[in-house]
């Protein structure tokens, strides 16, 4: 994001900033340590804890939600964030938020605060609304929310004020003039994770190949012939054969068959924001001089 949303992060117009929100104090507080051992500046990380049911005496839930909401004035993100930012502290969350992070420690600490379990804020804003969670809506502000409980309370219109006048010299009655200013920043928004992984199998093979295998056979044959000239007689003779096999030998080598390479590429691109922004106009009518000393109306 200029917030994290993913799970809740995100990143500034002129600063990468990430902010997570996270359901164990034990996680948020493994995040800070991890992001600091990282490299990212101590003073840059915060931990805000969230509301904590601690007596008898509780505040209205609107009003836990509204002092989240003010407490998160400070944050770079959209209103629409804030307010769900704010949701997550009043049930109880832990906000972690990480600023002016150097450029590459940016996908590490993104890294580190979704292993440690950082909420999916949009898949848990879909949870709060089947609760009756009705999420930010733009035409009431949530800090206008005890000034409208307040109308609604004491009869007032909808649609306008009630009218009032000037009666005592000296006193001032105001209308401020009031004009909205339009701030557009970024967020990260999380659109998946592309993981490559290695790991080793094991496969049965079967090559063929011939073998020769000599044997040794020993035969005593009966003869009955007369000794020749030039066979050896009454002498001592050795005789040795050796029975010799061939055996497989198995030798395996390896061979590099195929490269899986993973990159990310970074492109600009130009977007075109259009919303509305109101302001206060102020109309004067003056009716000075169109009645008589009489009361009568001029013509």
């Amino acid at each position: 994001m200029t917030n994290l949303d993913l799970n809740g992060t995100a990143s500034g117009a002129d600063r990468n900033t990430l902010t997570a929100l996270f359901e164990s104090k034990t996680d948020a507080q493994k995040a800070v340590d991890k992001l600091i051992a990282a490299g990212v500046s101590q003073s840059s990380v915060r931990l805000l804890p969230g509301y904590e049911n601690d007596g008898d005496l509780q505040p209205a839930a609107g009003e836990v939600h509204r002092g989240f909401f003010a407490s998160l004035a400070d944050f770079f993100m959209p209103d629409e964030d804030r307010y769900a930012y704010a949701e997550g502290l009043s049930r109880g969350g832990y906000l972690v938020t990480a600023t002016d992070i150097p450029a590459p420690l940016y996908d590490q600490a993104l890294d580190i605060l979704d292993d440690q379990g950082a909420v999916d804020l949009d898949d848990r804003q879909g949870t709060w609304r089947q609760q009756g969670w009705t999420g930010y809506q733009p035409s009431v502000p949530a800090d206008a929310a005890d000034y409208t409980a307040a109308s609604r309370s004491s009869g007032a219109s909808r649609t306008g004020a009630t009218p009032t006048s000037t009666g005592r010299t000296g006193q001032e009655e105001v209308i401020p003039v009031v004009q909205e200013d339009l701030q557009v920043g970024k967020r990260d928004v999380s659109h998946g994770r592309v993981r490559v992984r290695s790991y080793v199998v094991e496969e049965p093979v079967s090559e063929q190949v011939n073998l020769r295998d000599e044997t040794v056979r020993v035969e005593r044959r009966p003869v009955d012939r007369a000794l020749q000239p030039g066979d050896a007689a009454f002498q001592d003779r050795t005789i040795e054969a050796e029975e010799r096999a061939e055996e497989a030998v198995v030798q395996k080598t390896a061979r590099v068959v195929e490269e899986v390479a993973i990159s990310k590429d970074s492109t600009q691109r130009q977007q075109t924001i259009s919303d509305s922004v109101k302001r206060t106009e102020v109309e004067v009518e003056d009716e000075r001089g169109k009645v008589s000393r009489d009361g009568t109306l001029k013509r």
